[in-house]
């Protein structure tokens, strides 16, 4: 118990600061593209270049973890590769030079977070899988990312320029990756759970065996529509708040950090929430509240407390996250074979909603306003709550009655 604790906080702290660096560019976004002069749909294509190659990424990362199981190794360099990233984001002079650097960095982050979760499942007590798998994703990506990344990342930027803010949010990184180096260890063994059927080839596991659980669909499926919805909120919620809702860049950084705030807070409630009554109910409850975010950014025009109190119950939706990606893969699919079907579940998300969601809402802003991206983020938390209805329930408790 004392060792899986602190696998939760050490991949947890990490997976924070990887997210730290990849949501800089969002936050930051106002002050380069007016610096570097960028339209809506090349805004879009910034945080789809960054989606695309971590898809690529998370997938290929997951395999050849399954194949070498060398996952310390793996997430040792992962991290050191994306805190060099974020250097070179703030060296960017062009559209092209910042988007070949998020191209870079979504390379370098893809694969750590189906590494770190195949650690963790194996690691992890049954009875706390969700909720160890639901922290390591949740609690520090959005505390040290979504929180406190745009009141940190844009007084930098106030105070002294948005390349400033790039290089030092490279920092925390490299300091993880020495925690990582010490306090991570290779697991003894990956035993496959006792209802899991037979070990077969990885290759003939992964085009084959997969597929034939419904689950495993459904959560792709979840995968691309949830992603989107929180990618687009990312990158085009502080253009909306600025240019739309007319707030101050402090404003705006404010209530993007109410996002992390929410998130961090549901890693705990919502993944304990599924390991008592299931993960279907809980993730159809709390992807269809995340409607609250764009209904609320579009159409409340009261005091911005407020505004930011129902923004922050609408993100809760993003404790769904490491259930569809991480927990209900690991509860269908035999445990040697888990980093592959994260990585194919987070891969097609990234790739499918976290690259074409952000360069279709560009699109779609140039030509019908900034509305349109907010709009298709509503969408995306309906069909993402539709989709959990057919999950087959796969929480142990639940199991046993």
């Amino acid at each position: 118990m004392k060792y899986e604790t602190r696998l939760i906080w050490v991949l947890g702290i990490t997976f924070g600061f990887l997210f730290f660096d990849r949501n800089a560019a969002n936050y930051l976004m106002p002050f380069i593209a007016s610096d570097l002069h960028f339209n809506n749909q090349q805004i879009g294509l910034i945080a789809s270049a960054l989606s695309f190659t971590w898809a690529i990424a998370a997938y290929l990362g997951g395999v050849f973890s399954d194949r070498s199981g060398n996952r310390k190794a793996i997430l040792l360099v992962t991290v050191i590769a994306f805190s060099l990233c974020s250097f070179a984001s703030g060296l960017a002079v062009s559209f092209l030079t910042l988007f070949l650097s998020r191209l870079l960095m979504g390379l370098a982050e893809g694969p750590f977070m189906p590494v770190a979760q195949s650690l963790l499942a194996i690691e992890s007590t049954a009875a706390r899988r969700g909720h160890n798998m639901g922290v390591m994703q949740n609690f520090g990506s959005n505390i040290l990312g979504s929180f406190l990344a745009p009141l940190v990342l844009v007084a930098i930027a106030n105070a002294y320029s948005w390349r400033w803010a790039f290089f030092l949010a490279g920092v925390p990184g490299l300091i993880m990756a020495v925690l990582v180096a010490k306090y991570v260890h290779p697991p003894t063994v990956a035993a496959v759970p006792a209802h899991a059927p037979a070990p077969v080839a990885v290759a003939g596991m992964r085009h084959g065996e997969m597929l034939r659980h419904r689950n495993m669909w459904l959560c792709m499926l979840m995968s691309i529509f949830m992603v989107a919805w929180m990618v687009l909120g990312w990158a085009f919620l502080p253009q909306f708040y600025v240019k739309v809702r007319l707030l101050t860049t402090g404003q705006m950084s404010v209530l993007m950090s109410v996002l992390g705030l929410s998130a961090a807070f549901f890693s705990f409630v919502v993944p304990a929430l599924s390991d008592r009554y299931g993960r279907r109910p809980i993730i159809v409850l709390f992807n269809l509240i995340g409607l609250l975010v764009p209904l609320a950014a579009l159409y409340y025009q009261g005091s911005l407390v407020v505004l930011g109190v129902l923004i922050f119950a609408g993100w809760s939706a993003s404790g769904t996250f490491p259930l569809f990606m991480g927990t209900i893969p690991s509860e269908t699919i035999p445990a040697r074979f888990i980093a592959t079907s994260v990585g194919m579940v987070v891969g097609l998300g990234e790739i499918l909603g976290g690259v074409s969601g952000p360069a279709i809402a560009g699109w779609a802003a140039d030509q019908y306003g900034l509305r349109a991206p907010v709009i298709m983020m509503a969408l995306c938390a309906i069909t993402g709550a539709l989709l959990a209805l057919f999950l087959r329930e796969t929480a142990p408790v639940r199991l046993r009655h």
